[in-house]
């Protein structure tokens, strides 16, 4: 029979995303509704390990849900990769009474909290992403927020490079992922978007495409670029050069990960974490929360982290037809 859950802790570990304050605010009121002790990991598995704990209540997350980042931080921290440095970290949850610990983040943050369910503790885990690259999951906290932040600013872009009739070449997120360059590329009518997953890296066909749009009588060009494919300043210069159509490129970087969340991001981000303690009072272990179908579920994190996601094949056509 499963231990009961007395005290509840969180997380946020990896990049940070809009809507991981909804998720925290949404575990410690859940956990106190259902009479838990709650307490705040501080900076990920990094200040786990430096035991940065801090009790929370009701209060302490007062004000939060509007709020882009996380109050609790995050940081990288190599030392919990090791098995020495996982043992540490359950042993600590141990000494501070924690029974039960959700964890928001990643890939990389489900496979840490894997370690600490095989060691003991009881642990679910929240797709706390901007990436939208969990494969379990259609849909993970922080993606609405930054894909549409990306677009107002895109779309600011697309002004200016109308005016002057230039070629724009604008860098989203997305190292591994091409959700967010996707997205965009649809929502602000690119005439060309570069995909890790499927860009063949043929400049040739960005400039023919360039110089045939122009003799249409196109007054700009604008190439959606995902990180994963990055180099967009020198790709710049090698397209101005290759088609005298002055180009430039616009690296939105960090600005996607802040702001205040949109309403999506605030609403599912509460339900994950709700669902997350429910998880834990049941006795779960070892499970991610994710989002299928119109409603929240959850995956055992072996099975999660073995799933694989692609690109839609039909998202990506569309996409090539609607930019003609």
């Amino acid at each position: 029979m499963s231990k009961e859950i007395n005290t509840i802790a969180v997380l946020t570990s990896g990049g940070d995303a809009p809507g991981m304050n909804a998720a925290i605010r949404a575990v410690v009121r859940k956990a106190i509704a259902n009479g838990k002790k709650v307490k705040g990991i501080k900076r990920g598995y990094a200040g786990l390990l430096d035991e940065d704990i801090v009790d929370l209540g009701a209060q302490d997350v007062s004000d939060i849900i509007q709020r882009g980042g996380t109050v609790l931080y995050t940081a990288r921290c190599a030392e919990f990769r090791t098995a020495e440095g996982q043992a540490k970290g359950a042993e600590i949850c141990r000494k501070h009474g924690i029974d039960g610990l959700v964890v928001i983040g990643g890939d990389g943050s489900f496979a840490g909290a894997q370690k600490l369910a095989n060691l003991g503790i009881n642990t679910i885990g929240l797709p706390g992403t901007i990436d939208l690259d969990i494969a379990c999951t259609e849909y993970t906290i922080g993606f609405d927020t930054a894909v549409n932040t990306a677009m107002e600013a895109i779309d600011k872009v697309r002004d200016t490079s109308t005016s002057h009739e230039r070629c724009s070449i604008i860098e989203v997120m997305g190292r591994h992922a091409g959700y967010i360059a996707l997205w965009c590329g649809i929502a602000n009518g690119a005439e060309d978007i570069l995909l890790p997953e499927k860009y063949e890296y043929d400049e040739q066909q960005l400039i023919n495409n360039i110089i045939k749009n122009r003799k249409k009588g196109k007054k700009h060009h604008i190439i959606i670029n995902a990180e994963g494919i990055g180099h967009s300043s020198s790709m710049a210069k090698r397209i101005e050069a290759a088609t005298g159509i002055e180009t430039r490129a616009t690296i939105l970087g960090h600005m996607q990960r802040g702001g205040s969340p949109t309403a999506k991001d605030r609403v599912y981000a509460s339900m994950m974490g709700a669902l997350a303690v429910d998880l834990l009072c049941a006795g779960e272990t070892n499970r991610v929360v994710g989002y299928r179908d119109g409603d929240y579920v959850d995956f055992d994190i072996n099975e999660a982290l073995a799933m694989t996601k692609g690109i839609s094949e039909y998202q990506y056509e569309v996409s090539k037809m609607l930019a003609v």
